[in-house]
């Protein structure tokens, strides 16, 4: 009864930890991004390298490590690649605005045949006949023309906001893969948490048919009762029933894990990394705060976004300015190709507006923009530091939990080793060894929860910090 009941306590306490993982994951924005990775499961139809593409994203390989799993991660997922388009549609649209700086140049050909009505032209002379039209002739006209802006603010600020606004698109772009690296990140270490409760099942199982054999022995020299045997066989029958359970949660998180990478879900997969206690120096959270805010592409893109909207306000404002150009031409015009002389001109050119009622509208527009991204920015501190210090307490916990779990797995074998030694020698029954088998399999469960736990909080970690990629390049270096 005692071991039904630590089981039961074991299976609370392991969902327990893997919905906290769930819910990290979907705070940090890795629903959306979740749900257009598995849209980019299976590529799109309409594309010509279908097939090429499909041998891609179902291929698997045998033994996958976090670092592969990070990269299939980011070559697959459909946020990155929509991301990565913003990034070049905004730097088309630079290209565009710094257009209306450059010159612009034109060329024009025309050939004419009209017949001209003299007297609607206005051609009359007191006492003079004139003819009605002039007959049909010819003109032909073949010129350049070239305008230069030389003095545009209007066009000059908006081309600098249009450059923030693409720094800001790379800087969201850099944002998205650091949030696929945490989820990839957090369903390859759920899946090896999975892995690690099947390997610690399977021990159970293999010292349960050791003890139910011993139980047997005893038995039949008559120095153990038919209850001994009976609850070492009903042992036996929970550990495998708990290898069960966990072998379907370890495939399971395989599947999860095989979708969100683009691969072929149950095609064969190993990880090729377990769960382990990898230690690391805590930054103090000031000095890592001041690195954070430096560092988080979602912190500098919101940045970058107001400085584009302080651009775009300059640009509202310079409507009413002067705007003053270089324009001209130059050609040949006649009648006949034998007769074509050379004709051009040039001018400059200043533009006053007077009246625009819409530039009022657009400094409304700009200013409640600039007071909203203002509002975001501070609230995106506070989560930043408050994402950055949760990490740092839950660090500092983790690793003494997992110090402490350990102990208690190396007390709790040593329990279950005078147990079996005391049954062996017929000092008493086999209740002290059930108990121990329970509290061995509790220890072990506390451990691999407090490893789990540990390694999501680096992760958590090095997402406030700005620096997910770089965590699982340090931590998974190319052989």
């Amino acid at each position: 009864m005692c071991a039904a009941l630590a089981q039961q306590g074991i299976g609370r306490r392991l969902r327990g930890w893997r919905y906290i993982l769930a819910a990290r994951l979907l705070i940090l924005g890795g629903l959306p991004v979740i749900t257009q990775a598995q849209q980019a499961v299976y590529p799109d139809t309409s594309s010509g390298d279908q097939p090429a593409r499909q041998a891609a994203a179902f291929s698997s390989p045998a033994r996958l490590s976090l670092q592969e799993a990070v990269a299939m991660a980011l070559k697959n997922n459909l946020g990155v690649r929509v991301a990565s388009t913003q990034v070049d549609e905004a730097a088309g649209t630079q290209v565009r605005r710094r257009a209306a700086l450059e010159p612009r140049v034109t060329s024009n050909a025309v050939a004419k045949i009209q017949d001209i009505n003299l007297h609607a032209m206005g051609f009359s002379f007191p006492g003079i006949q004139l003819p009605l039209t002039t007959g049909g002739f010819g003109t032909y006209d073949f010129r350049a023309s070239a305008q230069q802006p030389v003095l545009d603010l209007q066009a000059y600020h908006s081309y600098q906001s249009s450059k923030r606004q693409q720094e800001a698109a790379r800087l969201t772009y850099q944002d998205t893969r650091d949030l696929v690296v945490r989820q990839a990140a957090g369903l390859y270490l759920n899946a090896q948490a999975a892995a690690a409760e099947v390997e610690a099942a399977e021990s159970r199982v293999t010292t349960s048919h050791a003890l139910e054999r011993l139980a047997r022995d005893q038995h039949a020299a008559g120095l153990a009762t038919r209850v001994d045997l009976l609850r070492a066989q009903v042992q036996l029958q929970r550990d495998q029933q708990t290898l069960l359970v966990a072998r379907d949660t370890y495939q399971t998180s395989l599947l999860a894990l095989q979708r969100f990478l683009g691969l072929r879900p149950g095609s064969p997969l190993e990880l090729a990394e377990k769960l382990e206690f990898r230690p690391m120096q805590v930054p103090p959270p000031d000095e890592a705060l001041r690195a954070a805010l430096e560092a988080r592409a979602d912190y500098r893109s919101l940045r970058a976004q107001r400085v584009a909207l302080v651009e775009a306000e300059k640009s509202a404002r310079a409507r009413y300015l002067p705007k003053l150009s270089i324009s001209g031409d130059y050609g040949t015009l006649g009648r006949n190709f034998g007769e074509m002389p050379a004709i051009g001109q040039i001018q400059g050119n200043v533009t006053f507006t007077i009246f625009d009622r819409d530039r009022k509208g657009e400094l409304l527009e700009t200013a409640s923009r600039l007071q909203r991204i203002d509002e975001q920015i501070a609230d995106l501190a506070r989560g930043i530091e408050q994402d950055l210090r949760k990490a740092v307490l839950d660090l500092e916990s983790d690793a003494q939990q997992v110090a402490v779990t350990k102990a208690g797995v190396d007390l709790a074998q040593e329990e279950l080793k005078l147990s079996e030694d005391r049954f062996r020698n017929g000092v008493t029954d086999n209740i002290e060894v059930i108990t121990a088998q329970g509290s061995l399999q509790s220890a072990q469960d506390d451990y691999i929860t407090a490893q789990a736990r540990y390694a999501d909080a680096r992760m958590a970690l090095a997402r406030a910090l700005g620096a997910s990629e770089q965590m699982i390049g340090a931590a998974n270096p190319q052989p």
